[in-house]
């Protein structure tokens, strides 16, 4: 009997794991939290989810161990799934937590949505039209889908040719990354239904 493949979901302290959990669970794999440092071996993905503020949550990875085994495992291009503050985590450092350095990953910074021009947070639903280099790791993407997004910060990558997908709000931004072995978005595929359940199957089949 097939289980599906094995994910270590991080548990930090940040983020609605359960949904995380029951999103992943249903589009076939089988999960372990991590609360602490180091990773055990035998996981075909890690998974950073969270949401709440980039300097706290960089201070929970590290006070969990978890901040320099996470590096290691990305550095090594090992399978990582990132949602919406497990996203940020991944550049070089945010406006939200100045002097805070993030996992950095990708080269870049998090900045936030300029008030005045549009509602911040962005809360709700928004389209997200997929790069071609989406659609070279990714077979079949659902043209132009819908997701769901609560943030107030979105990652401004340097090297471009890593996004995914870019989303318009007040601007256009980075909504989601993509390389051979790493899935990031900014939106939150276990609250956005059919599409961000089979953005999640489509990243496990890649395992």
């Amino acid at each position: 009997m097939n289980l599906g493949p094995r994910l270590g979901l991080v548990d930090y302290g940040s983020g609605n794991l359960r949904s995380v959990t029951k999103a992943l669970e249903a589009a076939g794999a089988q999960i372990t939290r991590l609360e602490q440092g180091p990773i055990a071996p035998g996981f075909d993905a890690i998974v950073l989810p969270g949401v709440g503020a980039f300097g706290d949550s960089v201070k929970q990875l590290k006070n969990r161990d978890l901040f320099v085994p996470l590096q290691k495992w990305l550095n090594d291009d090992r399978r990582f799934l990132g949602v919406c503050l497990g996203f940020q985590l991944l550049f070089e450092s945010s406006e939200e937590s100045p002097g805070v350095a993030g996992l950095g990953i990708f080269q870049g910074q998090v900045r936030k949505f300029p008030t005045g021009t549009v509602k911040v947070p962005q809360i709700g639903w928004n389209s997200v039209k997929w790069t071609e280099h989406a659609r070279g790791l990714y077979a079949d993407l659902p043209p132009d889908p819908y997701f769901y997004f609560v943030h107030s910060y979105y990652p401004q990558p340097q090297d471009e040719s890593i996004v995914a997908g870019y989303t318009e709000y007040g601007h256009r931004f980075a909504a989601a990354v993509a390389t051979k072995n790493l899935l990031a978005t900014q939106f939150h595929p276990e609250k956005s239904q059919e599409s961000g359940l089979l953005l999640l199957r489509k990243f496990l089949d890649t395992l």
